[in-house]
């Protein structure tokens, strides 16, 4: 049995209700939800929240909302492992044992069922702890520039004249979603340790949404993307 947890607090500050704003007509939670479903992987889909209005949605969404979270894991410093290894425990006294489970964050309208089918795949193949996806850097991280005042200045002068070509690739987490084994998970309290495992994904799947301006980018991309007429 593996169970899905979408992790969705109701305090976002920054872009409020967040979670469930529309998003091109539809609660931005909905789409996390979608994709679970597509994946059909999971014998549970759990929403992991404190707000009765996130927890209303993903019932009306298909999803299950057996708990609401305590106050105290639902603070801005609170990190995603103590959320959810409060409530894999509680699933696990709600449904009994599971081998495998998956943490989505609930603002990812790209993501895919076939992306998470694959990730459970290479957690399986590698005996991970956990299995997350990576997006690579559109541009050689060895060529930054810092500002002092209005001067730029190179973060690593050696690497300025170089070819692009010549770096090796690097990339940065999706902030899409992390399976894991249970028990190995709960073993080390974190969902990323010395034997996690990472594999790439295309960049149009991934967008990070923590500002107004974010949300606008991610809603133009998302038509290109899916080929949606523009108003």
């Amino acid at each position: 049995m593996n169970v899905a947890i979408i992790t969705a607090r109701g305090g976002s500050k920054r872009i409020p209700r967040k979670n469930i704003k529309p998003f091109l007509g539809k609660p931005m939670i909905a789409y996390a939800i979608e994709a679970a479903q597509e994946a059909a992987a999971f014998k549970h889909i759990v929403v992991s929240t404190d707000n009765e209005e996130i927890s209303s949605l993903a019932i009306q969404c298909g999803a299950e909302v057996p708990f609401i979270r305590s106050q105290d894991l639902s603070a801005d410093e609170v990190g995603t492992d103590a959320v959810l290894l409060d409530a894999v425990k509680k699933c696990r006294d709600l449904y009994g044992p599971f081998e495998y489970g998956c943490c989505i964050y609930p603002t990812n309208p790209f993501l895919n069922g076939c992306d998470l089918r694959n990730g459970l795949a290479f957690l399986r193949e590698r005996h991970a702890t956990s299995a997350f996806p990576l997006v690579r850097y559109d541009f050689p991280i060895e060529q930054a520039l810092t500002l002092e005042g209005a001067k730029p200045v190179a973060r690593w002068p050696e690497h300025m004249v170089k070819r692009s070509q010549d770096f090796a690739e690097h990339y940065h987490d999706a902030g899409s979603f992390y399976w894991f084994d249970v028990e190995k998970f709960i073993s080390a309290r974190v969902l990323i340790n010395d034997d996690s495992v990472a594999f790439p994904i295309g960049a149009d799947r991934c967008q990070d949404i923590n500002t107004v301006d974010d949300w606008a980018r991610a809603e133009l991309k998302y038509r290109i993307v899916t080929g949606q007429a523009f108003p």
